[in-house]
């Protein structure tokens, strides 16, 4: 039977978000039913709550960091039982039979991965609605288990930012030896800091912000570099095997690219716009450098980031609130008036 839930949705581009209750679809033979305990606050819940990006669909309720405890399974369920603390991040389905699907990345699914809100179920059509709300309903093969011991709260995250920036570091072989410069220190670069120093390379953090020096040190990072000072710009011209750049409004990648030695790679995990202004080909050519980009991370490679943070004791450095701030939330975002993401208390919550 489907299973009424409350949340909190965003029923137009220009208007907060508000409660709402709905009903979510009837559990099939492969889905987990999860009670939400925690669900991160992403900044592409605000770009598709205000239809930033030109494809949102309403009513739609945000949220893909989601922490949850199992409440049931259906009959063809084999890896989960009720009582097991689980994860769900930006996906729920995929085809789940193309070559990218059959590899574990189902992230770059031929036909496009399901989004865990705003997309169109495959197999009834309905609008997928995300973890601002009491409870979900998901395949199995798209829920996580979460490792014991991990801080629940701080790992909400990693089922997003910490994927995003753990996938090309893995994906590129990132360990001891190399150096790695790491773009910007919000929520996908502070993990990343972490997560590369984790993997055993030098951290350098670029930042324009004089006053994120002392933080991204305690983050662990070996060095800060302030991109808007030429002198030490120029000091470090050539010195990098990576550059994760975790910024997702156009900026120039000229200068980083000169950062980076021979063979470097400038992987972009935050832009999701055309590169402007345009990139210099001389210096991709000159030292046979290399721009990439990463999207996520598959769930095979999903489980792994939460084992590899619990082994590290790694979480994001998150401040909670109840569902009824999220506007607030919101707006402090917009003004990067967090360290380093929100995490909706669901329990403590009445979004009614």
């Amino acid at each position: 039977m489907p299973v009424t839930t409350q949340a909190y949705a965003a029923f137009s581009p220009d208007q907060p978000l508000s409660s709402w209750t709905f009903e979510r679809r009837a559990p099939r033979a492969d889905d987990v039913s999860i009670d939400i305990l925690y669900c991160g606050v992403c900044h592409s819940d605000l770009h598709f709550a205000r239809d930033d990006w030109g494809f949102s669909s309403y009513p739609v309720v945000p949220g893909h960091e989601i922490v949850g405890r199992v409440t049931s399974v259906g009959s063809d369920v084999s890896h989960y039982q009720v009582g097991d603390v689980v994860g769900v991040g930006c996906m729920v389905d995929s085809c789940r039979h193309c070559s990218a699907c059959h590899d574990g990345l189902e992230q770059y699914c031929q036909e496009g991965f399901t989004m865990t809100y705003g997309s169109p179920d495959r197999h009834d059509q309905s609008l997928t609605q995300g973890g601002y709300s009491r409870h979900v309903v998901v395949s199995e093969r798209f829920v996580v288990r979460m490792p014991e011991g991990i801080d629940l709260q701080g790992a909400a995250p990693i089922l997003c930012a910490g994927i995003t920036t753990y996938s090309p570091l893995r994906h590129h072989g990132v360990g001891p030896g190399h150096k790695v410069g790491v773009i910007g220190m919000g929520g996908l670069g502070h993990m990343g800091v972490k997560l590369a120093r984790a993997l055993g390379a030098e951290v350098t953090l670029f930042t324009r912000s004089e006053g994120k020096r002392e933080e991204a040190l305690a983050q662990g990072a070996d060095h800060v570099v302030i991109s808007t000072d030429e002198a030490q710009m120029e000091a470090v011209a050539g010195r990098f095997d990576f550059m994760l750049d975790t910024i997702p409004v156009q900026h120039d990648l000229n200068p980083y690219l000169n950062a980076l030695g021979h063979d470097g790679t400038h992987i972009l995990v935050g832009l999701l716009e055309p590169i402007d202004p345009p990139i210099n080909a001389a210096n991709l050519l000159m030292k046979r450098r290399v721009v990439a980009g990463s999207l996520i991370g598959g769930m095979a490679e999903t489980q792994e980031v939460l084992e590899f943070c619990a082994k590290h004791d790694i979480a994001c450095d998150v401040e909670m609130i109840k569902i009824d701030q999220i506007n607030e939330a919101f707006e402090r975002m917009e003004k990067g008036d967090v360290k380093y993401r929100f995490v909706i208390d669901m329990q403590a919550s009445s979004p009614a």
